[in-house]
């Protein structure tokens, strides 16, 4: 199977650039996981208060770690460095970023753990 490489080097301000698709999609996500963890945080109760829910804190970790996730994807984009495989440096396939947005490193390096 053929992967397409994107190529930041050769994106134009005029062509669909999926990177800038996947910046909207990341955008987007950002906001909806910061907003349920508002609603989480509140539904917790207040601090010194809060109730011993384990499931509730399991969903708060949860959203902060997809917050982290997301922002450290907007992170690297911003930085040029999205994209690129954070192990062996090697381009990331677009449609292994589109499934997995957050993705640090490319296919091979990701599915070897």
């Amino acid at each position: 199977m053929t992967r397409t490489v994107y190529d930041p080097s050769k994106a134009t301000r005029t062509a669909y650039d999926p990177i800038e698709a996947l910046r909207e999609t990341l955008e987007a996500q950002f906001q909806r996981h910061t907003d349920q963890l508002a609603d989480l945080t509140v539904r917790s109760g207040p601090p010194g208060r809060r109730r011993d829910d384990p499931g509730l804190a399991a969903q708060i970790a949860a959203t902060r770690q997809a917050i982290a996730d997301t922002a450290h994807a907007l992170q690297r984009m911003a930085e040029g460095s999205y994209g690129t495989c954070g192990r062996c440096r090697a381009r990331i396939s677009i449609e292994w970023l589109r499934n997995r947005p957050h993705a640090q490193f490319c296919e091979p390096c990701g599915r070897s753990g």
